[in-house]
C-alpha cells in the first residue's frame, strides 16, 4: 500500500478529519489492500464504543404515494406501472405491536412524501406507538416538511428524523432531481431537525448517476461538518420505470469501503448495513458490518405491500414474515460474530 495514503488513513484515525483533497485521493486509491486495512481500524474503533453489538430497527413502509419525481426513485411520481398503497393508521399500529413481540425497540415509518399524512395523521400514529409501547423509540423517514410540521412531530414523540441528503454536490443533486427541488432546502431541513431536537441521520448513493470521487469527497466533508447521529448510505440501483435506469449499480466494495471511512470520521454513528447492500450481494449486510456499521433494519411492513414499495429493482426480503427477517438477521449476525441486542439503541448522548 502506497506510503501516503497509509498515513492519509492514519491521519484519519487521530484527528477524524481530512481535507477535501484528502478524501478524493482516498477514494481515488481504492483497492482491496486499503480497504481491509480501513475497515480493521473501523472495526476497531466500532467495538470500542458499542461491542460486539449490533441494533435493529423495524422498517414499517407506510405508503408509496410521493409527490416528488427524482430520477432514480421507484416510487417516482411518475412512475404510472407503481401500484400504489399506503397504511392506515391502524395498521401502523399493529405492525409496531407485532415488532414489539419480536423484540424491536425501534420502529423506522418510511414512506414517499404523501399528502395523506397530515401533521394530525402523524401525531396520532406517533403517540399511540410510544403510549402502547413507551421504551420504544420512533424514527421517521418521510422527507421534506416545514419547521413547524417537524416540531409537531417530535412534540408528539418522535425521536429521529432520517433524511438522506443524497449528495452534498449543487450540481450533481440537480442532474437527479427535477428543477421544483431544491438543494438549498434539503439542507435547511437538516439544520431544522437538529435545531429541533431530533436525533439526525443523514445519508447519500453509492455510485449513483454523474457521481464523481469530487463528489463522494463532498459527501465525507459533509458528514464530518455535520456529525449526524445516523448515516445511512447504499449503493444506487436502478429501478425499470426510471428515466436513470440504464445506469449501472454502485458496488458492494465501494460502499463498504465509504461505511469504514464513515465510521472513522465520526465513531460513535449509528451506521446501517442497508438492505440495498444485501441486494446487490447475498452476504451485502454482513460485509457492511465487517466494515464498521452496527444496525439493520428488518421489514415489519405488512407482506401484501412489500413488494409495491419499490424504491429499486430486486430489493430482498419482501415475501418473508417479520418473525423470519427477525430470524435471519439474527443468524446472519452470528455468523460473523456479532449479536443483534434488544435495544432503543440511542446515539450516545441521547439515551432515556
Amino acid at each position: 500500500m502506497d506510503k501516503g495514503i497509509f498515513e492519509t488513513v492514519e491521519a484519519l484515525c487521530r484527528e477524524h478529519s481530512l481535507s477535501h483533497g484528502e478524501y478524493k485521493s482516498l477514494i481515488e486509491g481504492y483497492s482491496p489492500e486499503l480497504a481491509a486495512y480501513v475497515a480493521a481500524r473501523a472495526v476497531t474503533v466500532r467495538r470500542g464504543i458499542y461491542g460486539n453489538s449490533v441494533f435493529v430497527r423495524g422498517l414499517i413502509e407506510i405508503s408509496n404515494y410521493c409527490k416528488n419525481d427524482c430520477l432514480y426513485c421507484g416510487i417516482r411520481r411518475g412512475n404510472k406501472n407503481a401500484e400504489r398503497y399506503r397504511l392506515t393508521e391502524e395498521d401502523i399500529l399493529e405492525c409496531a405491536d407485532e415488532g414489539y413481540g419480536l423484540g424491536f425497540r425501534t420502529f423506522v415509518l418510511q414512506g414517499g412524501e404523501d399528502a395523506y399524512y397530515t401533521d394530525a395523521v402523524l401525531c396520532r400514529v406517533i403517540s399511540g406507538i410510544k403510549s402502547r409501547h413507551p421504551d420504544c423509540a420512533v424514527t421517521l423517514s418521510l422527507g421534506e416538511r416545514g419547521c413547524e410540521s417537524y416540531r409537531a412531530l417530535r412534540e408528539a414523540g418522535a425521536d429521529r428524523y432520517l433524511l438522506r441528503h443524497e449528495t452534498a454536490n449543487r450540481e450533481h443533486y440537480a442532474r437527479l432531481h427535477p428543477p421544483e427541488m431544491s438543494f438549498e432546502n434539503r439542507i435547511s431541513c437538516l439544520y431544522t431537525l437538529r435545531e429541533l431536537g431530533y436525533q439526525v441521520g443523514c445519508g447519500f448513493m453509492v455510485g449513483s448517476p454523474y457521481q464523481t470521487a469530487d463528489d463522494l469527497a463532498s459527501d465525507l466533508c459533509f458528514i464530518e461538518k455535520f456529525k449526524p447521529e445516523m448515516c445511512g448510505i447504499g449503493p444506487f440501483i436502478p429501478h425499470h420505470d426510471t428515466p436513470l435506469c440504464d445506469f449501472p449499480a454502485g458496488t458492494l466494495e465501494l460502499t463498504c469501503f465509504l461505511l469504514s471511512i464513515i465510521r472513522l470520521i465520526h465513531p460513535p454513528v449509528l451506521l446501517p448495513a442497508t438492505t440495498a447492500l444485501g441486494t446487490i450481494d447475498p452476504r451485502g449486510r454482513e460485509r457492511g458490518i465487517l466494515a464498521g456499521a452496527n444496525v439493520v433494519m428488518p421489514n415489519l411492513s405488512p407482506v401484501s405491500v412489500r413488494k409495491k414499495y419499490e424504491l429499486y429493482d430486486n430489493k430482498i426480503c419482501t415475501g418473508e414474515e417479520s418473525a423470519q427477517c427477525r430470524g435471519c438477521l439474527d443468524a446472519r449476525m452470528e455468523s460473523v460474530g456479532y449479536k443483534i441486542v434488544v435495544d432503543r439503541g440511542d446515539a450516545p448522548g441521547f439515551e432515556i
